[in-house]
């Protein structure tokens, strides 16, 4: 593919598409959302279909591309055709069978190096992408439990000393590297946002949900709410705000809780910092990608009863301290995990570790 544009060639593989935001005008994206039609889908970007699959594999053999970058798959090849069968949209007429057959191509060989990017809840990498883990050059994984093997753990149970010794899955656990999920695309396709710096008149607030979510934010929530009684400043939304009103709350708090999720890792502390608050987080659990650090960019809290609202009350008292806080938190997040950042660093990562790096002059820094 000549392009007459200096940046890496790449290939992408996924629902929604990362690389656009450093390479665009050198990506071609393969979207596998099986929401997306002729009529809403990313501009610029095939469908995986029966028809496009012949030349999708093809193009995998292209030598002139740099880098063939996959989604991690959310569901096996079988479940994510009987889940596509029975959504409401096949009544319409809307059934792409052929979505989840993309990540099957990976199977064989490719001629560019492959980065694997799995930002599933789930903390280990489900079975279904086990053949993307041995394929990658590298696998970036957003839920990266400390212990690597618990990757490979099945039905509850973590892999035997005899599994660890085969020497295949030792490889390729050596190429996995953590990921995070970084801000959301709306977030800066939103326009320009500057904090308020002069206007902080909430001390904690949250939004999002609560029942139906995590005991991690149940029982903070049953320590949060004495301290309203107490006096402090707790606001609580558990939905209906637009992007702009989330935001000027979260620039008026001095803390944004960002309590664990579905996974560890979640957009509220990244967009909390953007915001110009400083991220209040439950103790991580996963190995991070460029971490918001604890007393630097946020406060982190224990999990045992007292240890949530004793964070709150201590990190209050310093107020002066918080606002440079959440200047140094917003610079860290505007470098390292905006989408182009991350797009950056998963590149250039996968090329160095396959000894194909691109140029200087080639690296875009859109």
């Amino acid at each position: 593919m000549t392009t007459g544009n200096s940046d890496p060639r790449i290939l992408e593989i996924g629902q929604v598409p990362r690389m656009h935001h450093a390479y665009p005008a050198t990506t071609e994206f393969y979207s596998t959302y099986v929401m997306a039609s002729a009529h809403n889908k990313p501009a610029g970007s095939t469908l995986v279909s029966a028809a496009s699959l012949a030349p999708l594999a093809n193009r995998l053999l292209d030598p002139r591309l740099d880098l063939v970058v996959v989604h991690a798959s959310p569901h096996g090849l079988v479940e994510g055709m009987v889940r596509t069968v029975f959504r409401r949209a096949t009544l319409g007429g809307h059934c792409p069978l052929f979505r989840g057959f993309a990540q099957q191509l990976l199977r064989r060989k490719t001629a560019a190096p492959v980065a694997v990017m799995d930002l599933e809840d789930s903390p280990s990498v489900l079975s279904c992408n086990w053949h993307l883990l041995r394929r990658a050059t590298l696998y970036f994984k957003r839920e990266l439990p400390a212990d690597r093997w618990q990757l490979l753990a099945t039905d509850g149970k973590v892999p035997t000393q005899r599994f660890r010794a085969s020497q295949d899955y030792r490889s390729a656990l050596a190429r996995v590297r953590p990921l995070s999920l970084g801000l959301p695309d709306h977030i800066l396709s939103a326009g320009p946002f500057e904090p308020a710096r002069e206007r902080k008149d909430i001390d904690v607030f949250f939004a999002g949900k609560l029942n139906g979510s995590s005991t991690v934010r149940e029982r903070g929530m049953r320590e949060l709410m004495p301290l309203r009684d107490a006096g402090y400043r707790i606001e609580i939304c558990e939905g209906g705000l637009s992007t702009a009103d989330y935001l000027e709350r979260c620039s008026r708090a001095w803390l944004v809780w960002a309590p664990q999720g579905y996974g560890w890792d979640c957009f509220r502390s990244y967009e909390a910092a953007f915001a110009g608050s400083v991220p209040l987080i439950s103790r991580q659990t996963i190995e991070r990608h460029q971490p918001l650090n604890d007393g630097e960019h946020a406060v982190y809290y224990d999990l045992e009863p007292g240890a949530l609202a004793g964070a709150v009350q201590r990190t209050l008292e310093n107020r002066e301290r918080l606002l440079a806080m959440a200047q140094a938190a917003r610079q860290h997040v505007l470098h390292h995990h905006a989408p182009a950042a991350l797009a950056r660093y998963v590149v250039q990562s996968t090329l160095a570790a396959a000894g194909r790096p691109v140029p200087a002059e080639r690296i875009g820094e859109a």
